[in-house]
């Protein structure tokens, strides 16, 4: 036998129908409240002039940090740096640490290698 389960949301303000569940956070508290198309405008009405004024923040946000690094994430890997930097031509060692400076001429390059360099077998690979 087939069973069909309805789920009707309750606006929490007025107890009628809801035709939406918003969420917002204010401190470190994260709330979800369900509300009328009425009763969301005048919330979304009441917190504008705020909203208007406030910055945005959370994933959506991607910046460098404070010293100019890039998140992790968003960083390429010593792997790419390095086979870049031996197909540019750039002494980085094996191992440790990778120069600021390398990974700077890395991103300015978009970790293209500059015509000429490269291995016989990097241009090989093409294709």
């Amino acid at each position: 036998m087939a069973q069909k389960i309805t789920v009707e949301l309750e606006d929490d303000l007025d107890g009628g129908p809801a035709d939406e569940t918003l969420r917002f956070g204010l401190g470190t508290a994260k709330y979800e409240i369900d509300l009328s198309a009425k009763n969301a405008a005048t919330f979304r009405r009441q917190l504008a002039p705020y909203i208007e004024h406030a910055r945005r923040t959370g994933p959506a946000r991607r910046r460098r940090t404070g010293n100019g690094a890039w998140p992790a994430r968003n960083r390429p890997s010593s792997g790419e740096v390095r086979a870049w930097a031996k197909q540019a031509g750039v002494a980085v060692s094996e191992r440790g640490r990778i120069p600021a400076s390398v990974i700077a001429r890395y991103e300015a390059t978009g970790g293209a290698a500059p015509p000429g360099h490269g291995s016989a077998g990097a241009a090989g690979r093409q294709g």
